[in-house]
C-alpha cells in the first residue's frame, strides 16, 4: 500500500522539489501552504506522516500546529517530522530537539536538506 505523506510548507519550490523525491520513491504526496490548512488535511486524510515547516503564517506556525496536532486524538499518532530553516532565519544559536511538550515531532531537519537525509528520515519514521 503507498504511504501518504503530507508536506506543509509555504515555499512552493520546495514543496514541489520535495514532492517530486518522494513521489519518485513510491509515496503519495499532498501539500499544504500553512499551518491551519495542512492541519485540516492531516485530519481529514490521515497522512502516514507529515513534513512539517515552522515559519509560514507566522514565525512559530509549525511550533503551534505540531502541539495542535499531538493533543488532537485524530492526528495523535501520526508522525511530524520538522523541516525548517529558523535556526539560519532567526540566527538561533541551537538546535531544537524533539519534546514531548513543547515540541512534539520525531526529528527535526534543516532547510536545505539533503535528498538521503529526507528520505531516509521519512523511511525510519515510518518503519517506527
Amino acid at each position: 500500500m503507498t504511504k501518504k505523506v503530507l508536506l506543509v510548507d509555504d515555499d512552493a519550490d520546495l514543496v514541489e522539489a520535495m514532492g517530486t523525491l518522494l513521489e519518485a520513491k513510491g509515496y503519495h504526496v499532498d501539500s499544504a501552504s500553512n499551518g491551519k490548512e495542512g492541519y485540516e488535511k492531516a485530519k481529514k486524510d490521515k497522512p502516514d506522516i507529515i513534513l512539517l515547516d515552522v515559519m509560514m503564517t507566522h514565525k512559530t506556525e509549525g511550533f503551534d500546529i505540531a502541539r495542535s496536532m499531538k493533543n488532537d486524538p485524530v492526528t495523535k499518532d501520526i508522525p511530524v517530522v520538522m523541516v525548517t530553516g529558523i535556526r539560519k532565519d532567526m540566527n538561533v544559536p541551537f538546535k531544537f530537539e524533539p519534546d514531548s511538550d513543547w515540541l512534539p515531532v520525531k526529528a527535526v531537519l534543516e532547510k536545505p536538506v539533503k535528498p538521503d537525509v529526507l528520505i531516509r528520515t521519512v523511511e525510519e519514521n515510518l518503519r517506527k
